[in-house]
């Protein structure tokens, strides 16, 4: 899947220069939320969106001066509801972007990306530092999970190692530096969805969840329903069964699971193994009933506790009635968007 870095990446190797627009800050009712971003071009195209409407035409209208400038700048917004209103927006807010320059001849900024894409393709964590200074000047930095800085970034000691050290959160966040303000984005693979069983509910799930951004993992042991023709865009993992204990399949704290096997059984095996990591959510199919019945078994185990089982999103999905496989998909997909969007929200 070609992410907003790989479509930066391409534009610094071959020779584009261009403007990255985030929205860093908003208040109220906005078009997107903070992290949105677009790309503008010289010619004033763009790649992504921030919202449509007044919000992105001022955005692009500023671009001018900062390409004619070569310097990024910082620029606050506000949307009053006549004005959403008068561009066929049903909403208002106020906050700010960030219009950073990149420049393609700049060989650190090439290196940087090139470490980025790099920690992508390995499923790696990294996160990007950027500096603006009032002034437009700007400087950039990329720190991996084993704290590895590709890139300068020029400021006191203790400031700088705290950069280093403490990035990790969720969701872009920004700090202050005397008359720089810092944005340390964190850079990661995508959302990732496994999904245990591969039958109907499933077949209409995964394309669904691909269109907003989930890398789909298949797994399941017929050979018949886990496939490449059923499932395209999928990667596949066909097991001898799924009473067996599972295989490393990368799953970490920022993994999605939804289990919707053909049996009762199947699902409480696999609900087990989920049950004993750290996950960003966990869902299962099925009834209240069978949910419960299936929750006294593992209860009667005394492995696991109902504090465990009420990390467990079951009757899965957003209740919107839903009865056929595509009804099913399109309501569980909701309630991983809902998910998705509470754990980047910053604190």
């Amino acid at each position: 899947m070609k992410t907003l870095w790989h479509e930066m990446n391409r534009r610094l190797l071959d020779n584009e220069d261009f403007i990255l627009a985030t929205i860093v800050a908003s208040h109220g009712s906005s078009p997107r939320s903070e992290g949105a971003h677009m790309l503008i071009a010289p010619d004033l195209s763009i790649w992504g969106t921030i919202g449509g409407g007044k919000l992105e035409a001022e955005a692009i209208q500023k671009s001018r001066d900062v390409f004619d400038a070569k310097a990024s700048c910082i620029h606050a917004f506000f949307l009053t509801g006549e004005e959403a209103a008068s561009t066929q927006m049903i909403c208002g807010g106020e906050g700010e972007i960030v219009l950073d320059y990149y420049d393609s001849q700049n060989n650190e900024q090439r290196q940087i990306f090139s470490a980025l894409i790099q920690n992508l393709e390995n499923g790696q964590k990294a996160w990007l530092i950027t500096g603006i200074m009032a002034n437009g000047r700007r400087q950039q930095c990329l720190v991996n999970a084993s704290k590895e800085v590709v890139g300068t970034f020029d400021c006191e000691p203790a400031f700088y190692q705290k950069m280093v050290d403490g990035p990790a959160k969720l969701s872009i966040h920004s700090d202050v530096l005397d008359e720089m303000r810092i944005f340390i984005e964190p850079i990661i693979k995508g959302s990732e969805l496994f999904i245990f069983g591969a039958g109907h509910v499933s077949h209409k799930l995964a394309p669904i969840a691909e269109s907003v951004d989930f890398h789909t993992t298949i797994i399941d042991d017929r050979i018949d329903f886990a496939n490449v023709q059923r499932f395209p865009n999928s990667q596949i993992v066909l097991v001898p069964s799924l009473e067996a204990p599972m295989p490393s399949l990368g799953i970490d704290e920022d993994s999605y699971i939804v289990i919707v096997t053909r049996g009762h059984m199947h699902d409480g095996i696999i609900l087990e193994q989920m049950l004993s990591k750290e996950l960003a959510y966990i869902g299962m199919i099925g009834s209240k009933r069978k949910r419960d019945l299936l929750y006294k078994e593992i209860l009667s185990k005394g492995v696991f506790t109902e504090e465990d089982l009420a990390r467990v999103f079951s009757p899965i999905g957003i209740a919107i009635k839903a009865e056929s496989p595509e009804e099913i998909a399109i309501s569980i997909v909701a309630e991983l968007i809902r998910v998705r969007a509470e754990r980047h929200v910053s604190p």
